[in-house]
């Protein structure tokens, strides 16, 4: 069943004193629950454990409460009564045989404390770095702290050990970990046996992992991540330096787990990075120890994986975000099915749970973090209801996915779209610069589809209600989709922006439909996502004069939940593309925008030959409501149930879209459950007074 070129991917490999079963390695990863949802964590990470996971790790665990990262939710780790919670994450990792590993981390010069209060500990006082800029500074550590910090790791480790994991991951990368802390020139300035020289900036690594070992004994694995250059030339920890550090310390943990100096650089999405683009920055590190290595690099070719083994690159393919749009892909590449994996796209709409507190979400993988909320397993579906046929019209992602779960179910699916080609709006973005890995949310789904001897796909079909009701199907699913808007109407202004004369005006659709502006070109993103920038890319490159104006102080503003708002400014400012922040559009004149400033009004003006809008979208949702003005006539047409989903009821991003048709498919012919929640939730445990 596996291809043999493969089988180096299922070798065992010692760890330690342990053994992994296989070279896919889970690495930690945020996900939006942690401790404030454990349960749901648990499950997620179970799911890789069915899905054939060798080794599997939780996000980052808050091991001490002088270090914490509030707002974000990770684990923690802080005292006894955090055991249980994470016991369960460990438990559920090694049910199908996989290492459980949980990484300790003790944020230093990013921890604002903003939940303890306590004063933040770090190797020298500098003003604590984080996504929010906390107006909080560091107090410098002396010899006494870092006596019980060491001291504090071993507490952790023990109540690791209680836990029941297999491994300890000491975070050191990112910027994020007390150990790149220590490395890095740029926030270790100690003048003290702990700085200067890289063997004196070592020190407290190596302080700990003995630490650690007489504590756990030959028990558990102990892996260092470390970053592989923070990229700030001879200040910070650089990849030369790196490379001596290892070679320095070349048996100090049982594994080195290698990632790119910052998140951003690291988990870059598809759009600024491609798969194994941390190559470079590994090759030869191997060879400096006897100890095996992981690496990380959005890997989703087994091709690669192999290749990177192969060529003693890695030793383990260190995966996150791959690991979230495909749980099964071990198992997938084990049993021969490599045209079965549902491919990362690399959108980074997975950090977003994390960056906004909420829940993780997963473009192509809509069942990610609903395992238990829900009961959503990413590879089995209930078998049908009582119902045997579907109508999804629309073929963009929500109705794809909501095609492709309903089959497989076992409905009789149609699938009817109106233009030529299938997938809606992913069929048409994925041309934009950047956006072609995009493409593979219709690319698998259409696969899938065409497997299937119960669907029937239909492009070029607009309906009408008329149509819909002679058809005779019993379940009509409407996802239509939207369109942007062409007036202004969205975060600055809710009605149409004023307008005199003609300034030729165009909205994305119109680009994405080949009517490219040409001269000075004004875009107006009241959008605040990845399309405004794309857009002034993409007219940038086409030879356009380009003025981006946003009401927001960022380019592409919420792409910072998405790590890739600095990319998308350096981008857009390496192709000459004038920025214009914290201005509003006031007026569209008959040669020109009149502008005004987010905070003060003043007024402004800017000559331009084309103005591209990038604002609100309108949902299509008209034959929604022609059908729902003929409802008495449902019964006689046997229609059931219709329902409205995805962009057509409301417009969000494409994972957004597949969650609605996923839920969509898996809901039908559900029982009503009226004003009860649709998914479990854990509830906080008062303390006895």
């Amino acid at each position: 069943m596996r291809d043999p070129r493969y089988d180096i991917l299922f070798d065992p490999l010692a760890i330690g004193p342990l053994v992994a079963k296989n070279r896919f390695y889970q690495v930690p990863h945020c996900n939006g629950g942690g401790y404030r949802d454990p349960s749901a964590a648990a499950a997620m990470r179970g799911m890789k454990a069915e899905g054939g996971w060798g080794v599997i790790f939780t996000e980052q665990t808050e091991m001490h409460h002088t270090s914490e990262i509030t707002p974000f939710i990770e684990l923690r780790l802080w005292e006894d009564q955090d055991i249980p919670a994470i016991a369960k994450m460990a438990a559920a990792m090694k049910t199908h045989g996989a290492l459980a590993g949980i990484q300790l981390a003790y944020s230093g010069i990013n921890g604002p404390n903003m939940y303890t209060k306590e004063v933040p500990l770090a190797p020298s006082a500098l003003p604590i770095r984080t996504f929010t800029n906390d107006p909080v500074q560091a107090r410098a550590m002396d010899k006494t702290d870092i006596r019980n910090l060491r001291r504090w790791f071993v507490n952790a480790a023990r109540r690791s050990q209680t836990a029941g994991f297999d491994l300890i991951c000491l975070y050191g990368a990112h910027g994020f970990g007390i150990f790149q802390h220590f490395l890095s020139r740029a926030t270790n300035q100690r003048s003290d046996e702990y700085g200067g020289s890289l063997e004196n900036r070592a020190r407290f690594a190596r302080e700990v992992i003995a630490d650690m070992r007489d504590a756990v004994g030959d028990s558990m694995a102990l892996t260092l991540r470390v970053s592989l250059d923070e990229q700030i030339g001879n200040l910070g920890f650089s990849n030369a330096e790196l490379r001596d550090f290892i070679a320095m310390n070349a048996d100090l943990p049982d594994l080195w787990d290698l990632a790119q100096g910052t998140w951003e650089d690291c988990s870059g999405p598809s759009r600024f990075k491609e798969e194994a683009a941390q190559e470079v920055l590994i090759t030869g590190i191997r060879a400096l120890s006897s100890k095996p290595v992981v690496g990380v690099g959005r890997f989703t070719s087994p091709d690669v994986m192999v290749r990177m083994i192969r060529q003693g690159k890695l030793d383990f393919i260190g995966c996150a975000r791959p690991s979230i749009a495909d749980p099964f892909l071990p198992k997938k590449i084990d049993e021969g099915r490599i045209d079965d994996i549902r491919e990362c796209i690399g959108c980074n709409i997975c950090i977003t749970g994390d960056m906004t507190q909420g829940m993780g979400r997963c473009t192509q993988n809509p069942t990610w973090m609903e395992e238990w909320r829900r009961g959503w397993h990413p590879e089995k579906v209930a078998p049908k209801g009582s119902s045997q046929s579907v109508l999804i019209v629309g073929s963009g992602p929500a109705g794809l996915e909501a095609a492709h779960i309903a089959a497989m179910r076992g409905y009789d699916v149609a699938l009817a779209e109106a233009r030529p080609t299938l997938g809606g709006r992913v069929a048409r973005e994925r041309l934009l610069p950047g956006l072609s890995a995009w493409g593979r949310v219709a690319d698998y789904r259409l696969y899938h589809l065409g497997q299937k001897a119960n669907v029937q796909m239909y492009p070029a079909s607009p309906l009408t209600a008329d149509q819909i009701l002679d058809f005779g199907f019993q379940n009509v699913c409407i996802a239509t989709g939207s369109t942007w808007r062409a007036d202004g109407v969205a975060r600055q202004h809710v009605v149409p922006i004023p307008r005199s004369g003609a300034l030729p005006t165009f909205t994305p659709d119109d680009l994405m439909d080949g009517a490219l502006p040409g001269g000075h070109v004004v875009i107006f993103d009241d959008d605040h996502y990845y399309m405004g920038g794309v857009l002034a890319e993409l007219l940038a490159q086409k030879g356009a004069k380009v003025t981006l104006i946003t009401p927001s102080a960022f380019v592409s503003d919420w792409t910072a939940n998405t790590l890739e708002q600095a990319s998308i400014h350096r981008r857009l400012a390496g192709l000459g593309v004038t920025i214009l922040l914290n201005t509003g559009l006031a007026q569209i004149g008959p040669d020109g925008v009149h502008t005004c400033c987010s905070y003060t009004g003043a007024p402004n003006q800017i000559g331009c030959d084309a103005l591209v809008i990038v604002g609100a979208r309108r949902s299509e949702d008209a034959l929604y409501h022609d059908l729902t003005a003929r409802q008495a006539h449902w019964a006689d047409a046997g229609i059931r149930s219709v329902k409205l989903i995805g962009d057509a009821a409301a417009p969000a991003p494409i994972a957004w879209a597949t969650f609605a048709g996923h839920r969509y498919a898996r809901d039908l012919d559900g029982p009503d459950i009226g004003d009860a929640l649709s998914f479990r939730r854990e509830v906080t445990e008062l303390a006895r007074d």
